[in-house]
């Protein structure tokens, strides 16, 4: 199954961490972003989890759950928590899914839907693809997909500064330019008239191209 942003997320339920979950349920009318790891076990993702969870409370002061993905079984996070809590000083503070079946890594596109077994004897390079992060709006459909190698540590702040992004612009006709954060100027989208940014924007804009119009945010 190939996703696409504006896709509806795929429900389903699953056990984690934290008990049976039915994501769309865990979602509610908040935001939440599904970040998965290839292996427990593994020494970058270790370092994932822990900056996640220190993270959380930011998170959560923007109504954006949590909710991590290993296609190992549940007992095996729990025993890896206690090495993330050791390595980075945070243990895991939002449930994990354990996907022992590969059921929610297909249903999600990051592994082929024909793949057989399930995760016993799989190894973090046959997972490789599992390295995924989707943010999830209220309306359950997917706002950004990010795929990285196993390789590469993510940058958990940049995805704070898209959801920071997605937010604004979700509630009003703006969108941000390169390298924005919360406090910088953003562009009147194209599809507003200057007549109507008028209303919109009472204090007025600052025009480079009449395509390219910029206004004040704050933080």
């Amino acid at each position: 199954m190939s996703l696409s942003i504006n896709d509806v997320a795929p429900d389903f339920a699953a056990e984690t961490t934290e008990g049976r979950i039915n994501f769309h349920d865990y979602i509610g009318d908040g935001w939440a972003i599904l970040f998965s790891h290839p292996k427990d076990f593994t020494p970058v993702c270790t370092t994932e989890l822990g900056t996640m969870a220190k993270l959380k409370p930011e998170f959560d002061r923007r109504n954006c759950k949590i909710i991590g993905l290993s296609v190992d079984p549940v007992h095996n996070h729990n025993e890896w928590s206690k090495d993330i809590a050791e390595v980075t000083g945070t243990a895991p503070n939002y449930p994990m899914i354990g996907d022992t079946d590969l059921a929610v890594a297909k249903l999600y596109g990051m592994l082929p839907a024909n793949e057989a077994g399930t995760s016993e004897g799989r190894t973090a390079m046959t997972n490789a693809t599992v390295r995924t992060v989707f943010v999830v709006g209220p309306d359950k459909r997917i706002k950004l997909i990010l795929t990285y190698p196993m390789s590469t540590g993510r940058n958990f702040d940049e995805i704070l500064r898209v959801l920071d992004s997605l937010q604004m612009t979700s509630e009003k006709k703006l969108a941000t330019p390169a390298n924005w954060i919360p406090g910088d100027d953003a562009i009147i989208v194209p599809a507003v008239s200057d007549e109507d940014a008028k209303a919109l924007f009472p204090n007025g804009w600052k025009t480079l191209k009449p395509y390219l119009r910029l206004v004040p945010t704050s933080k």
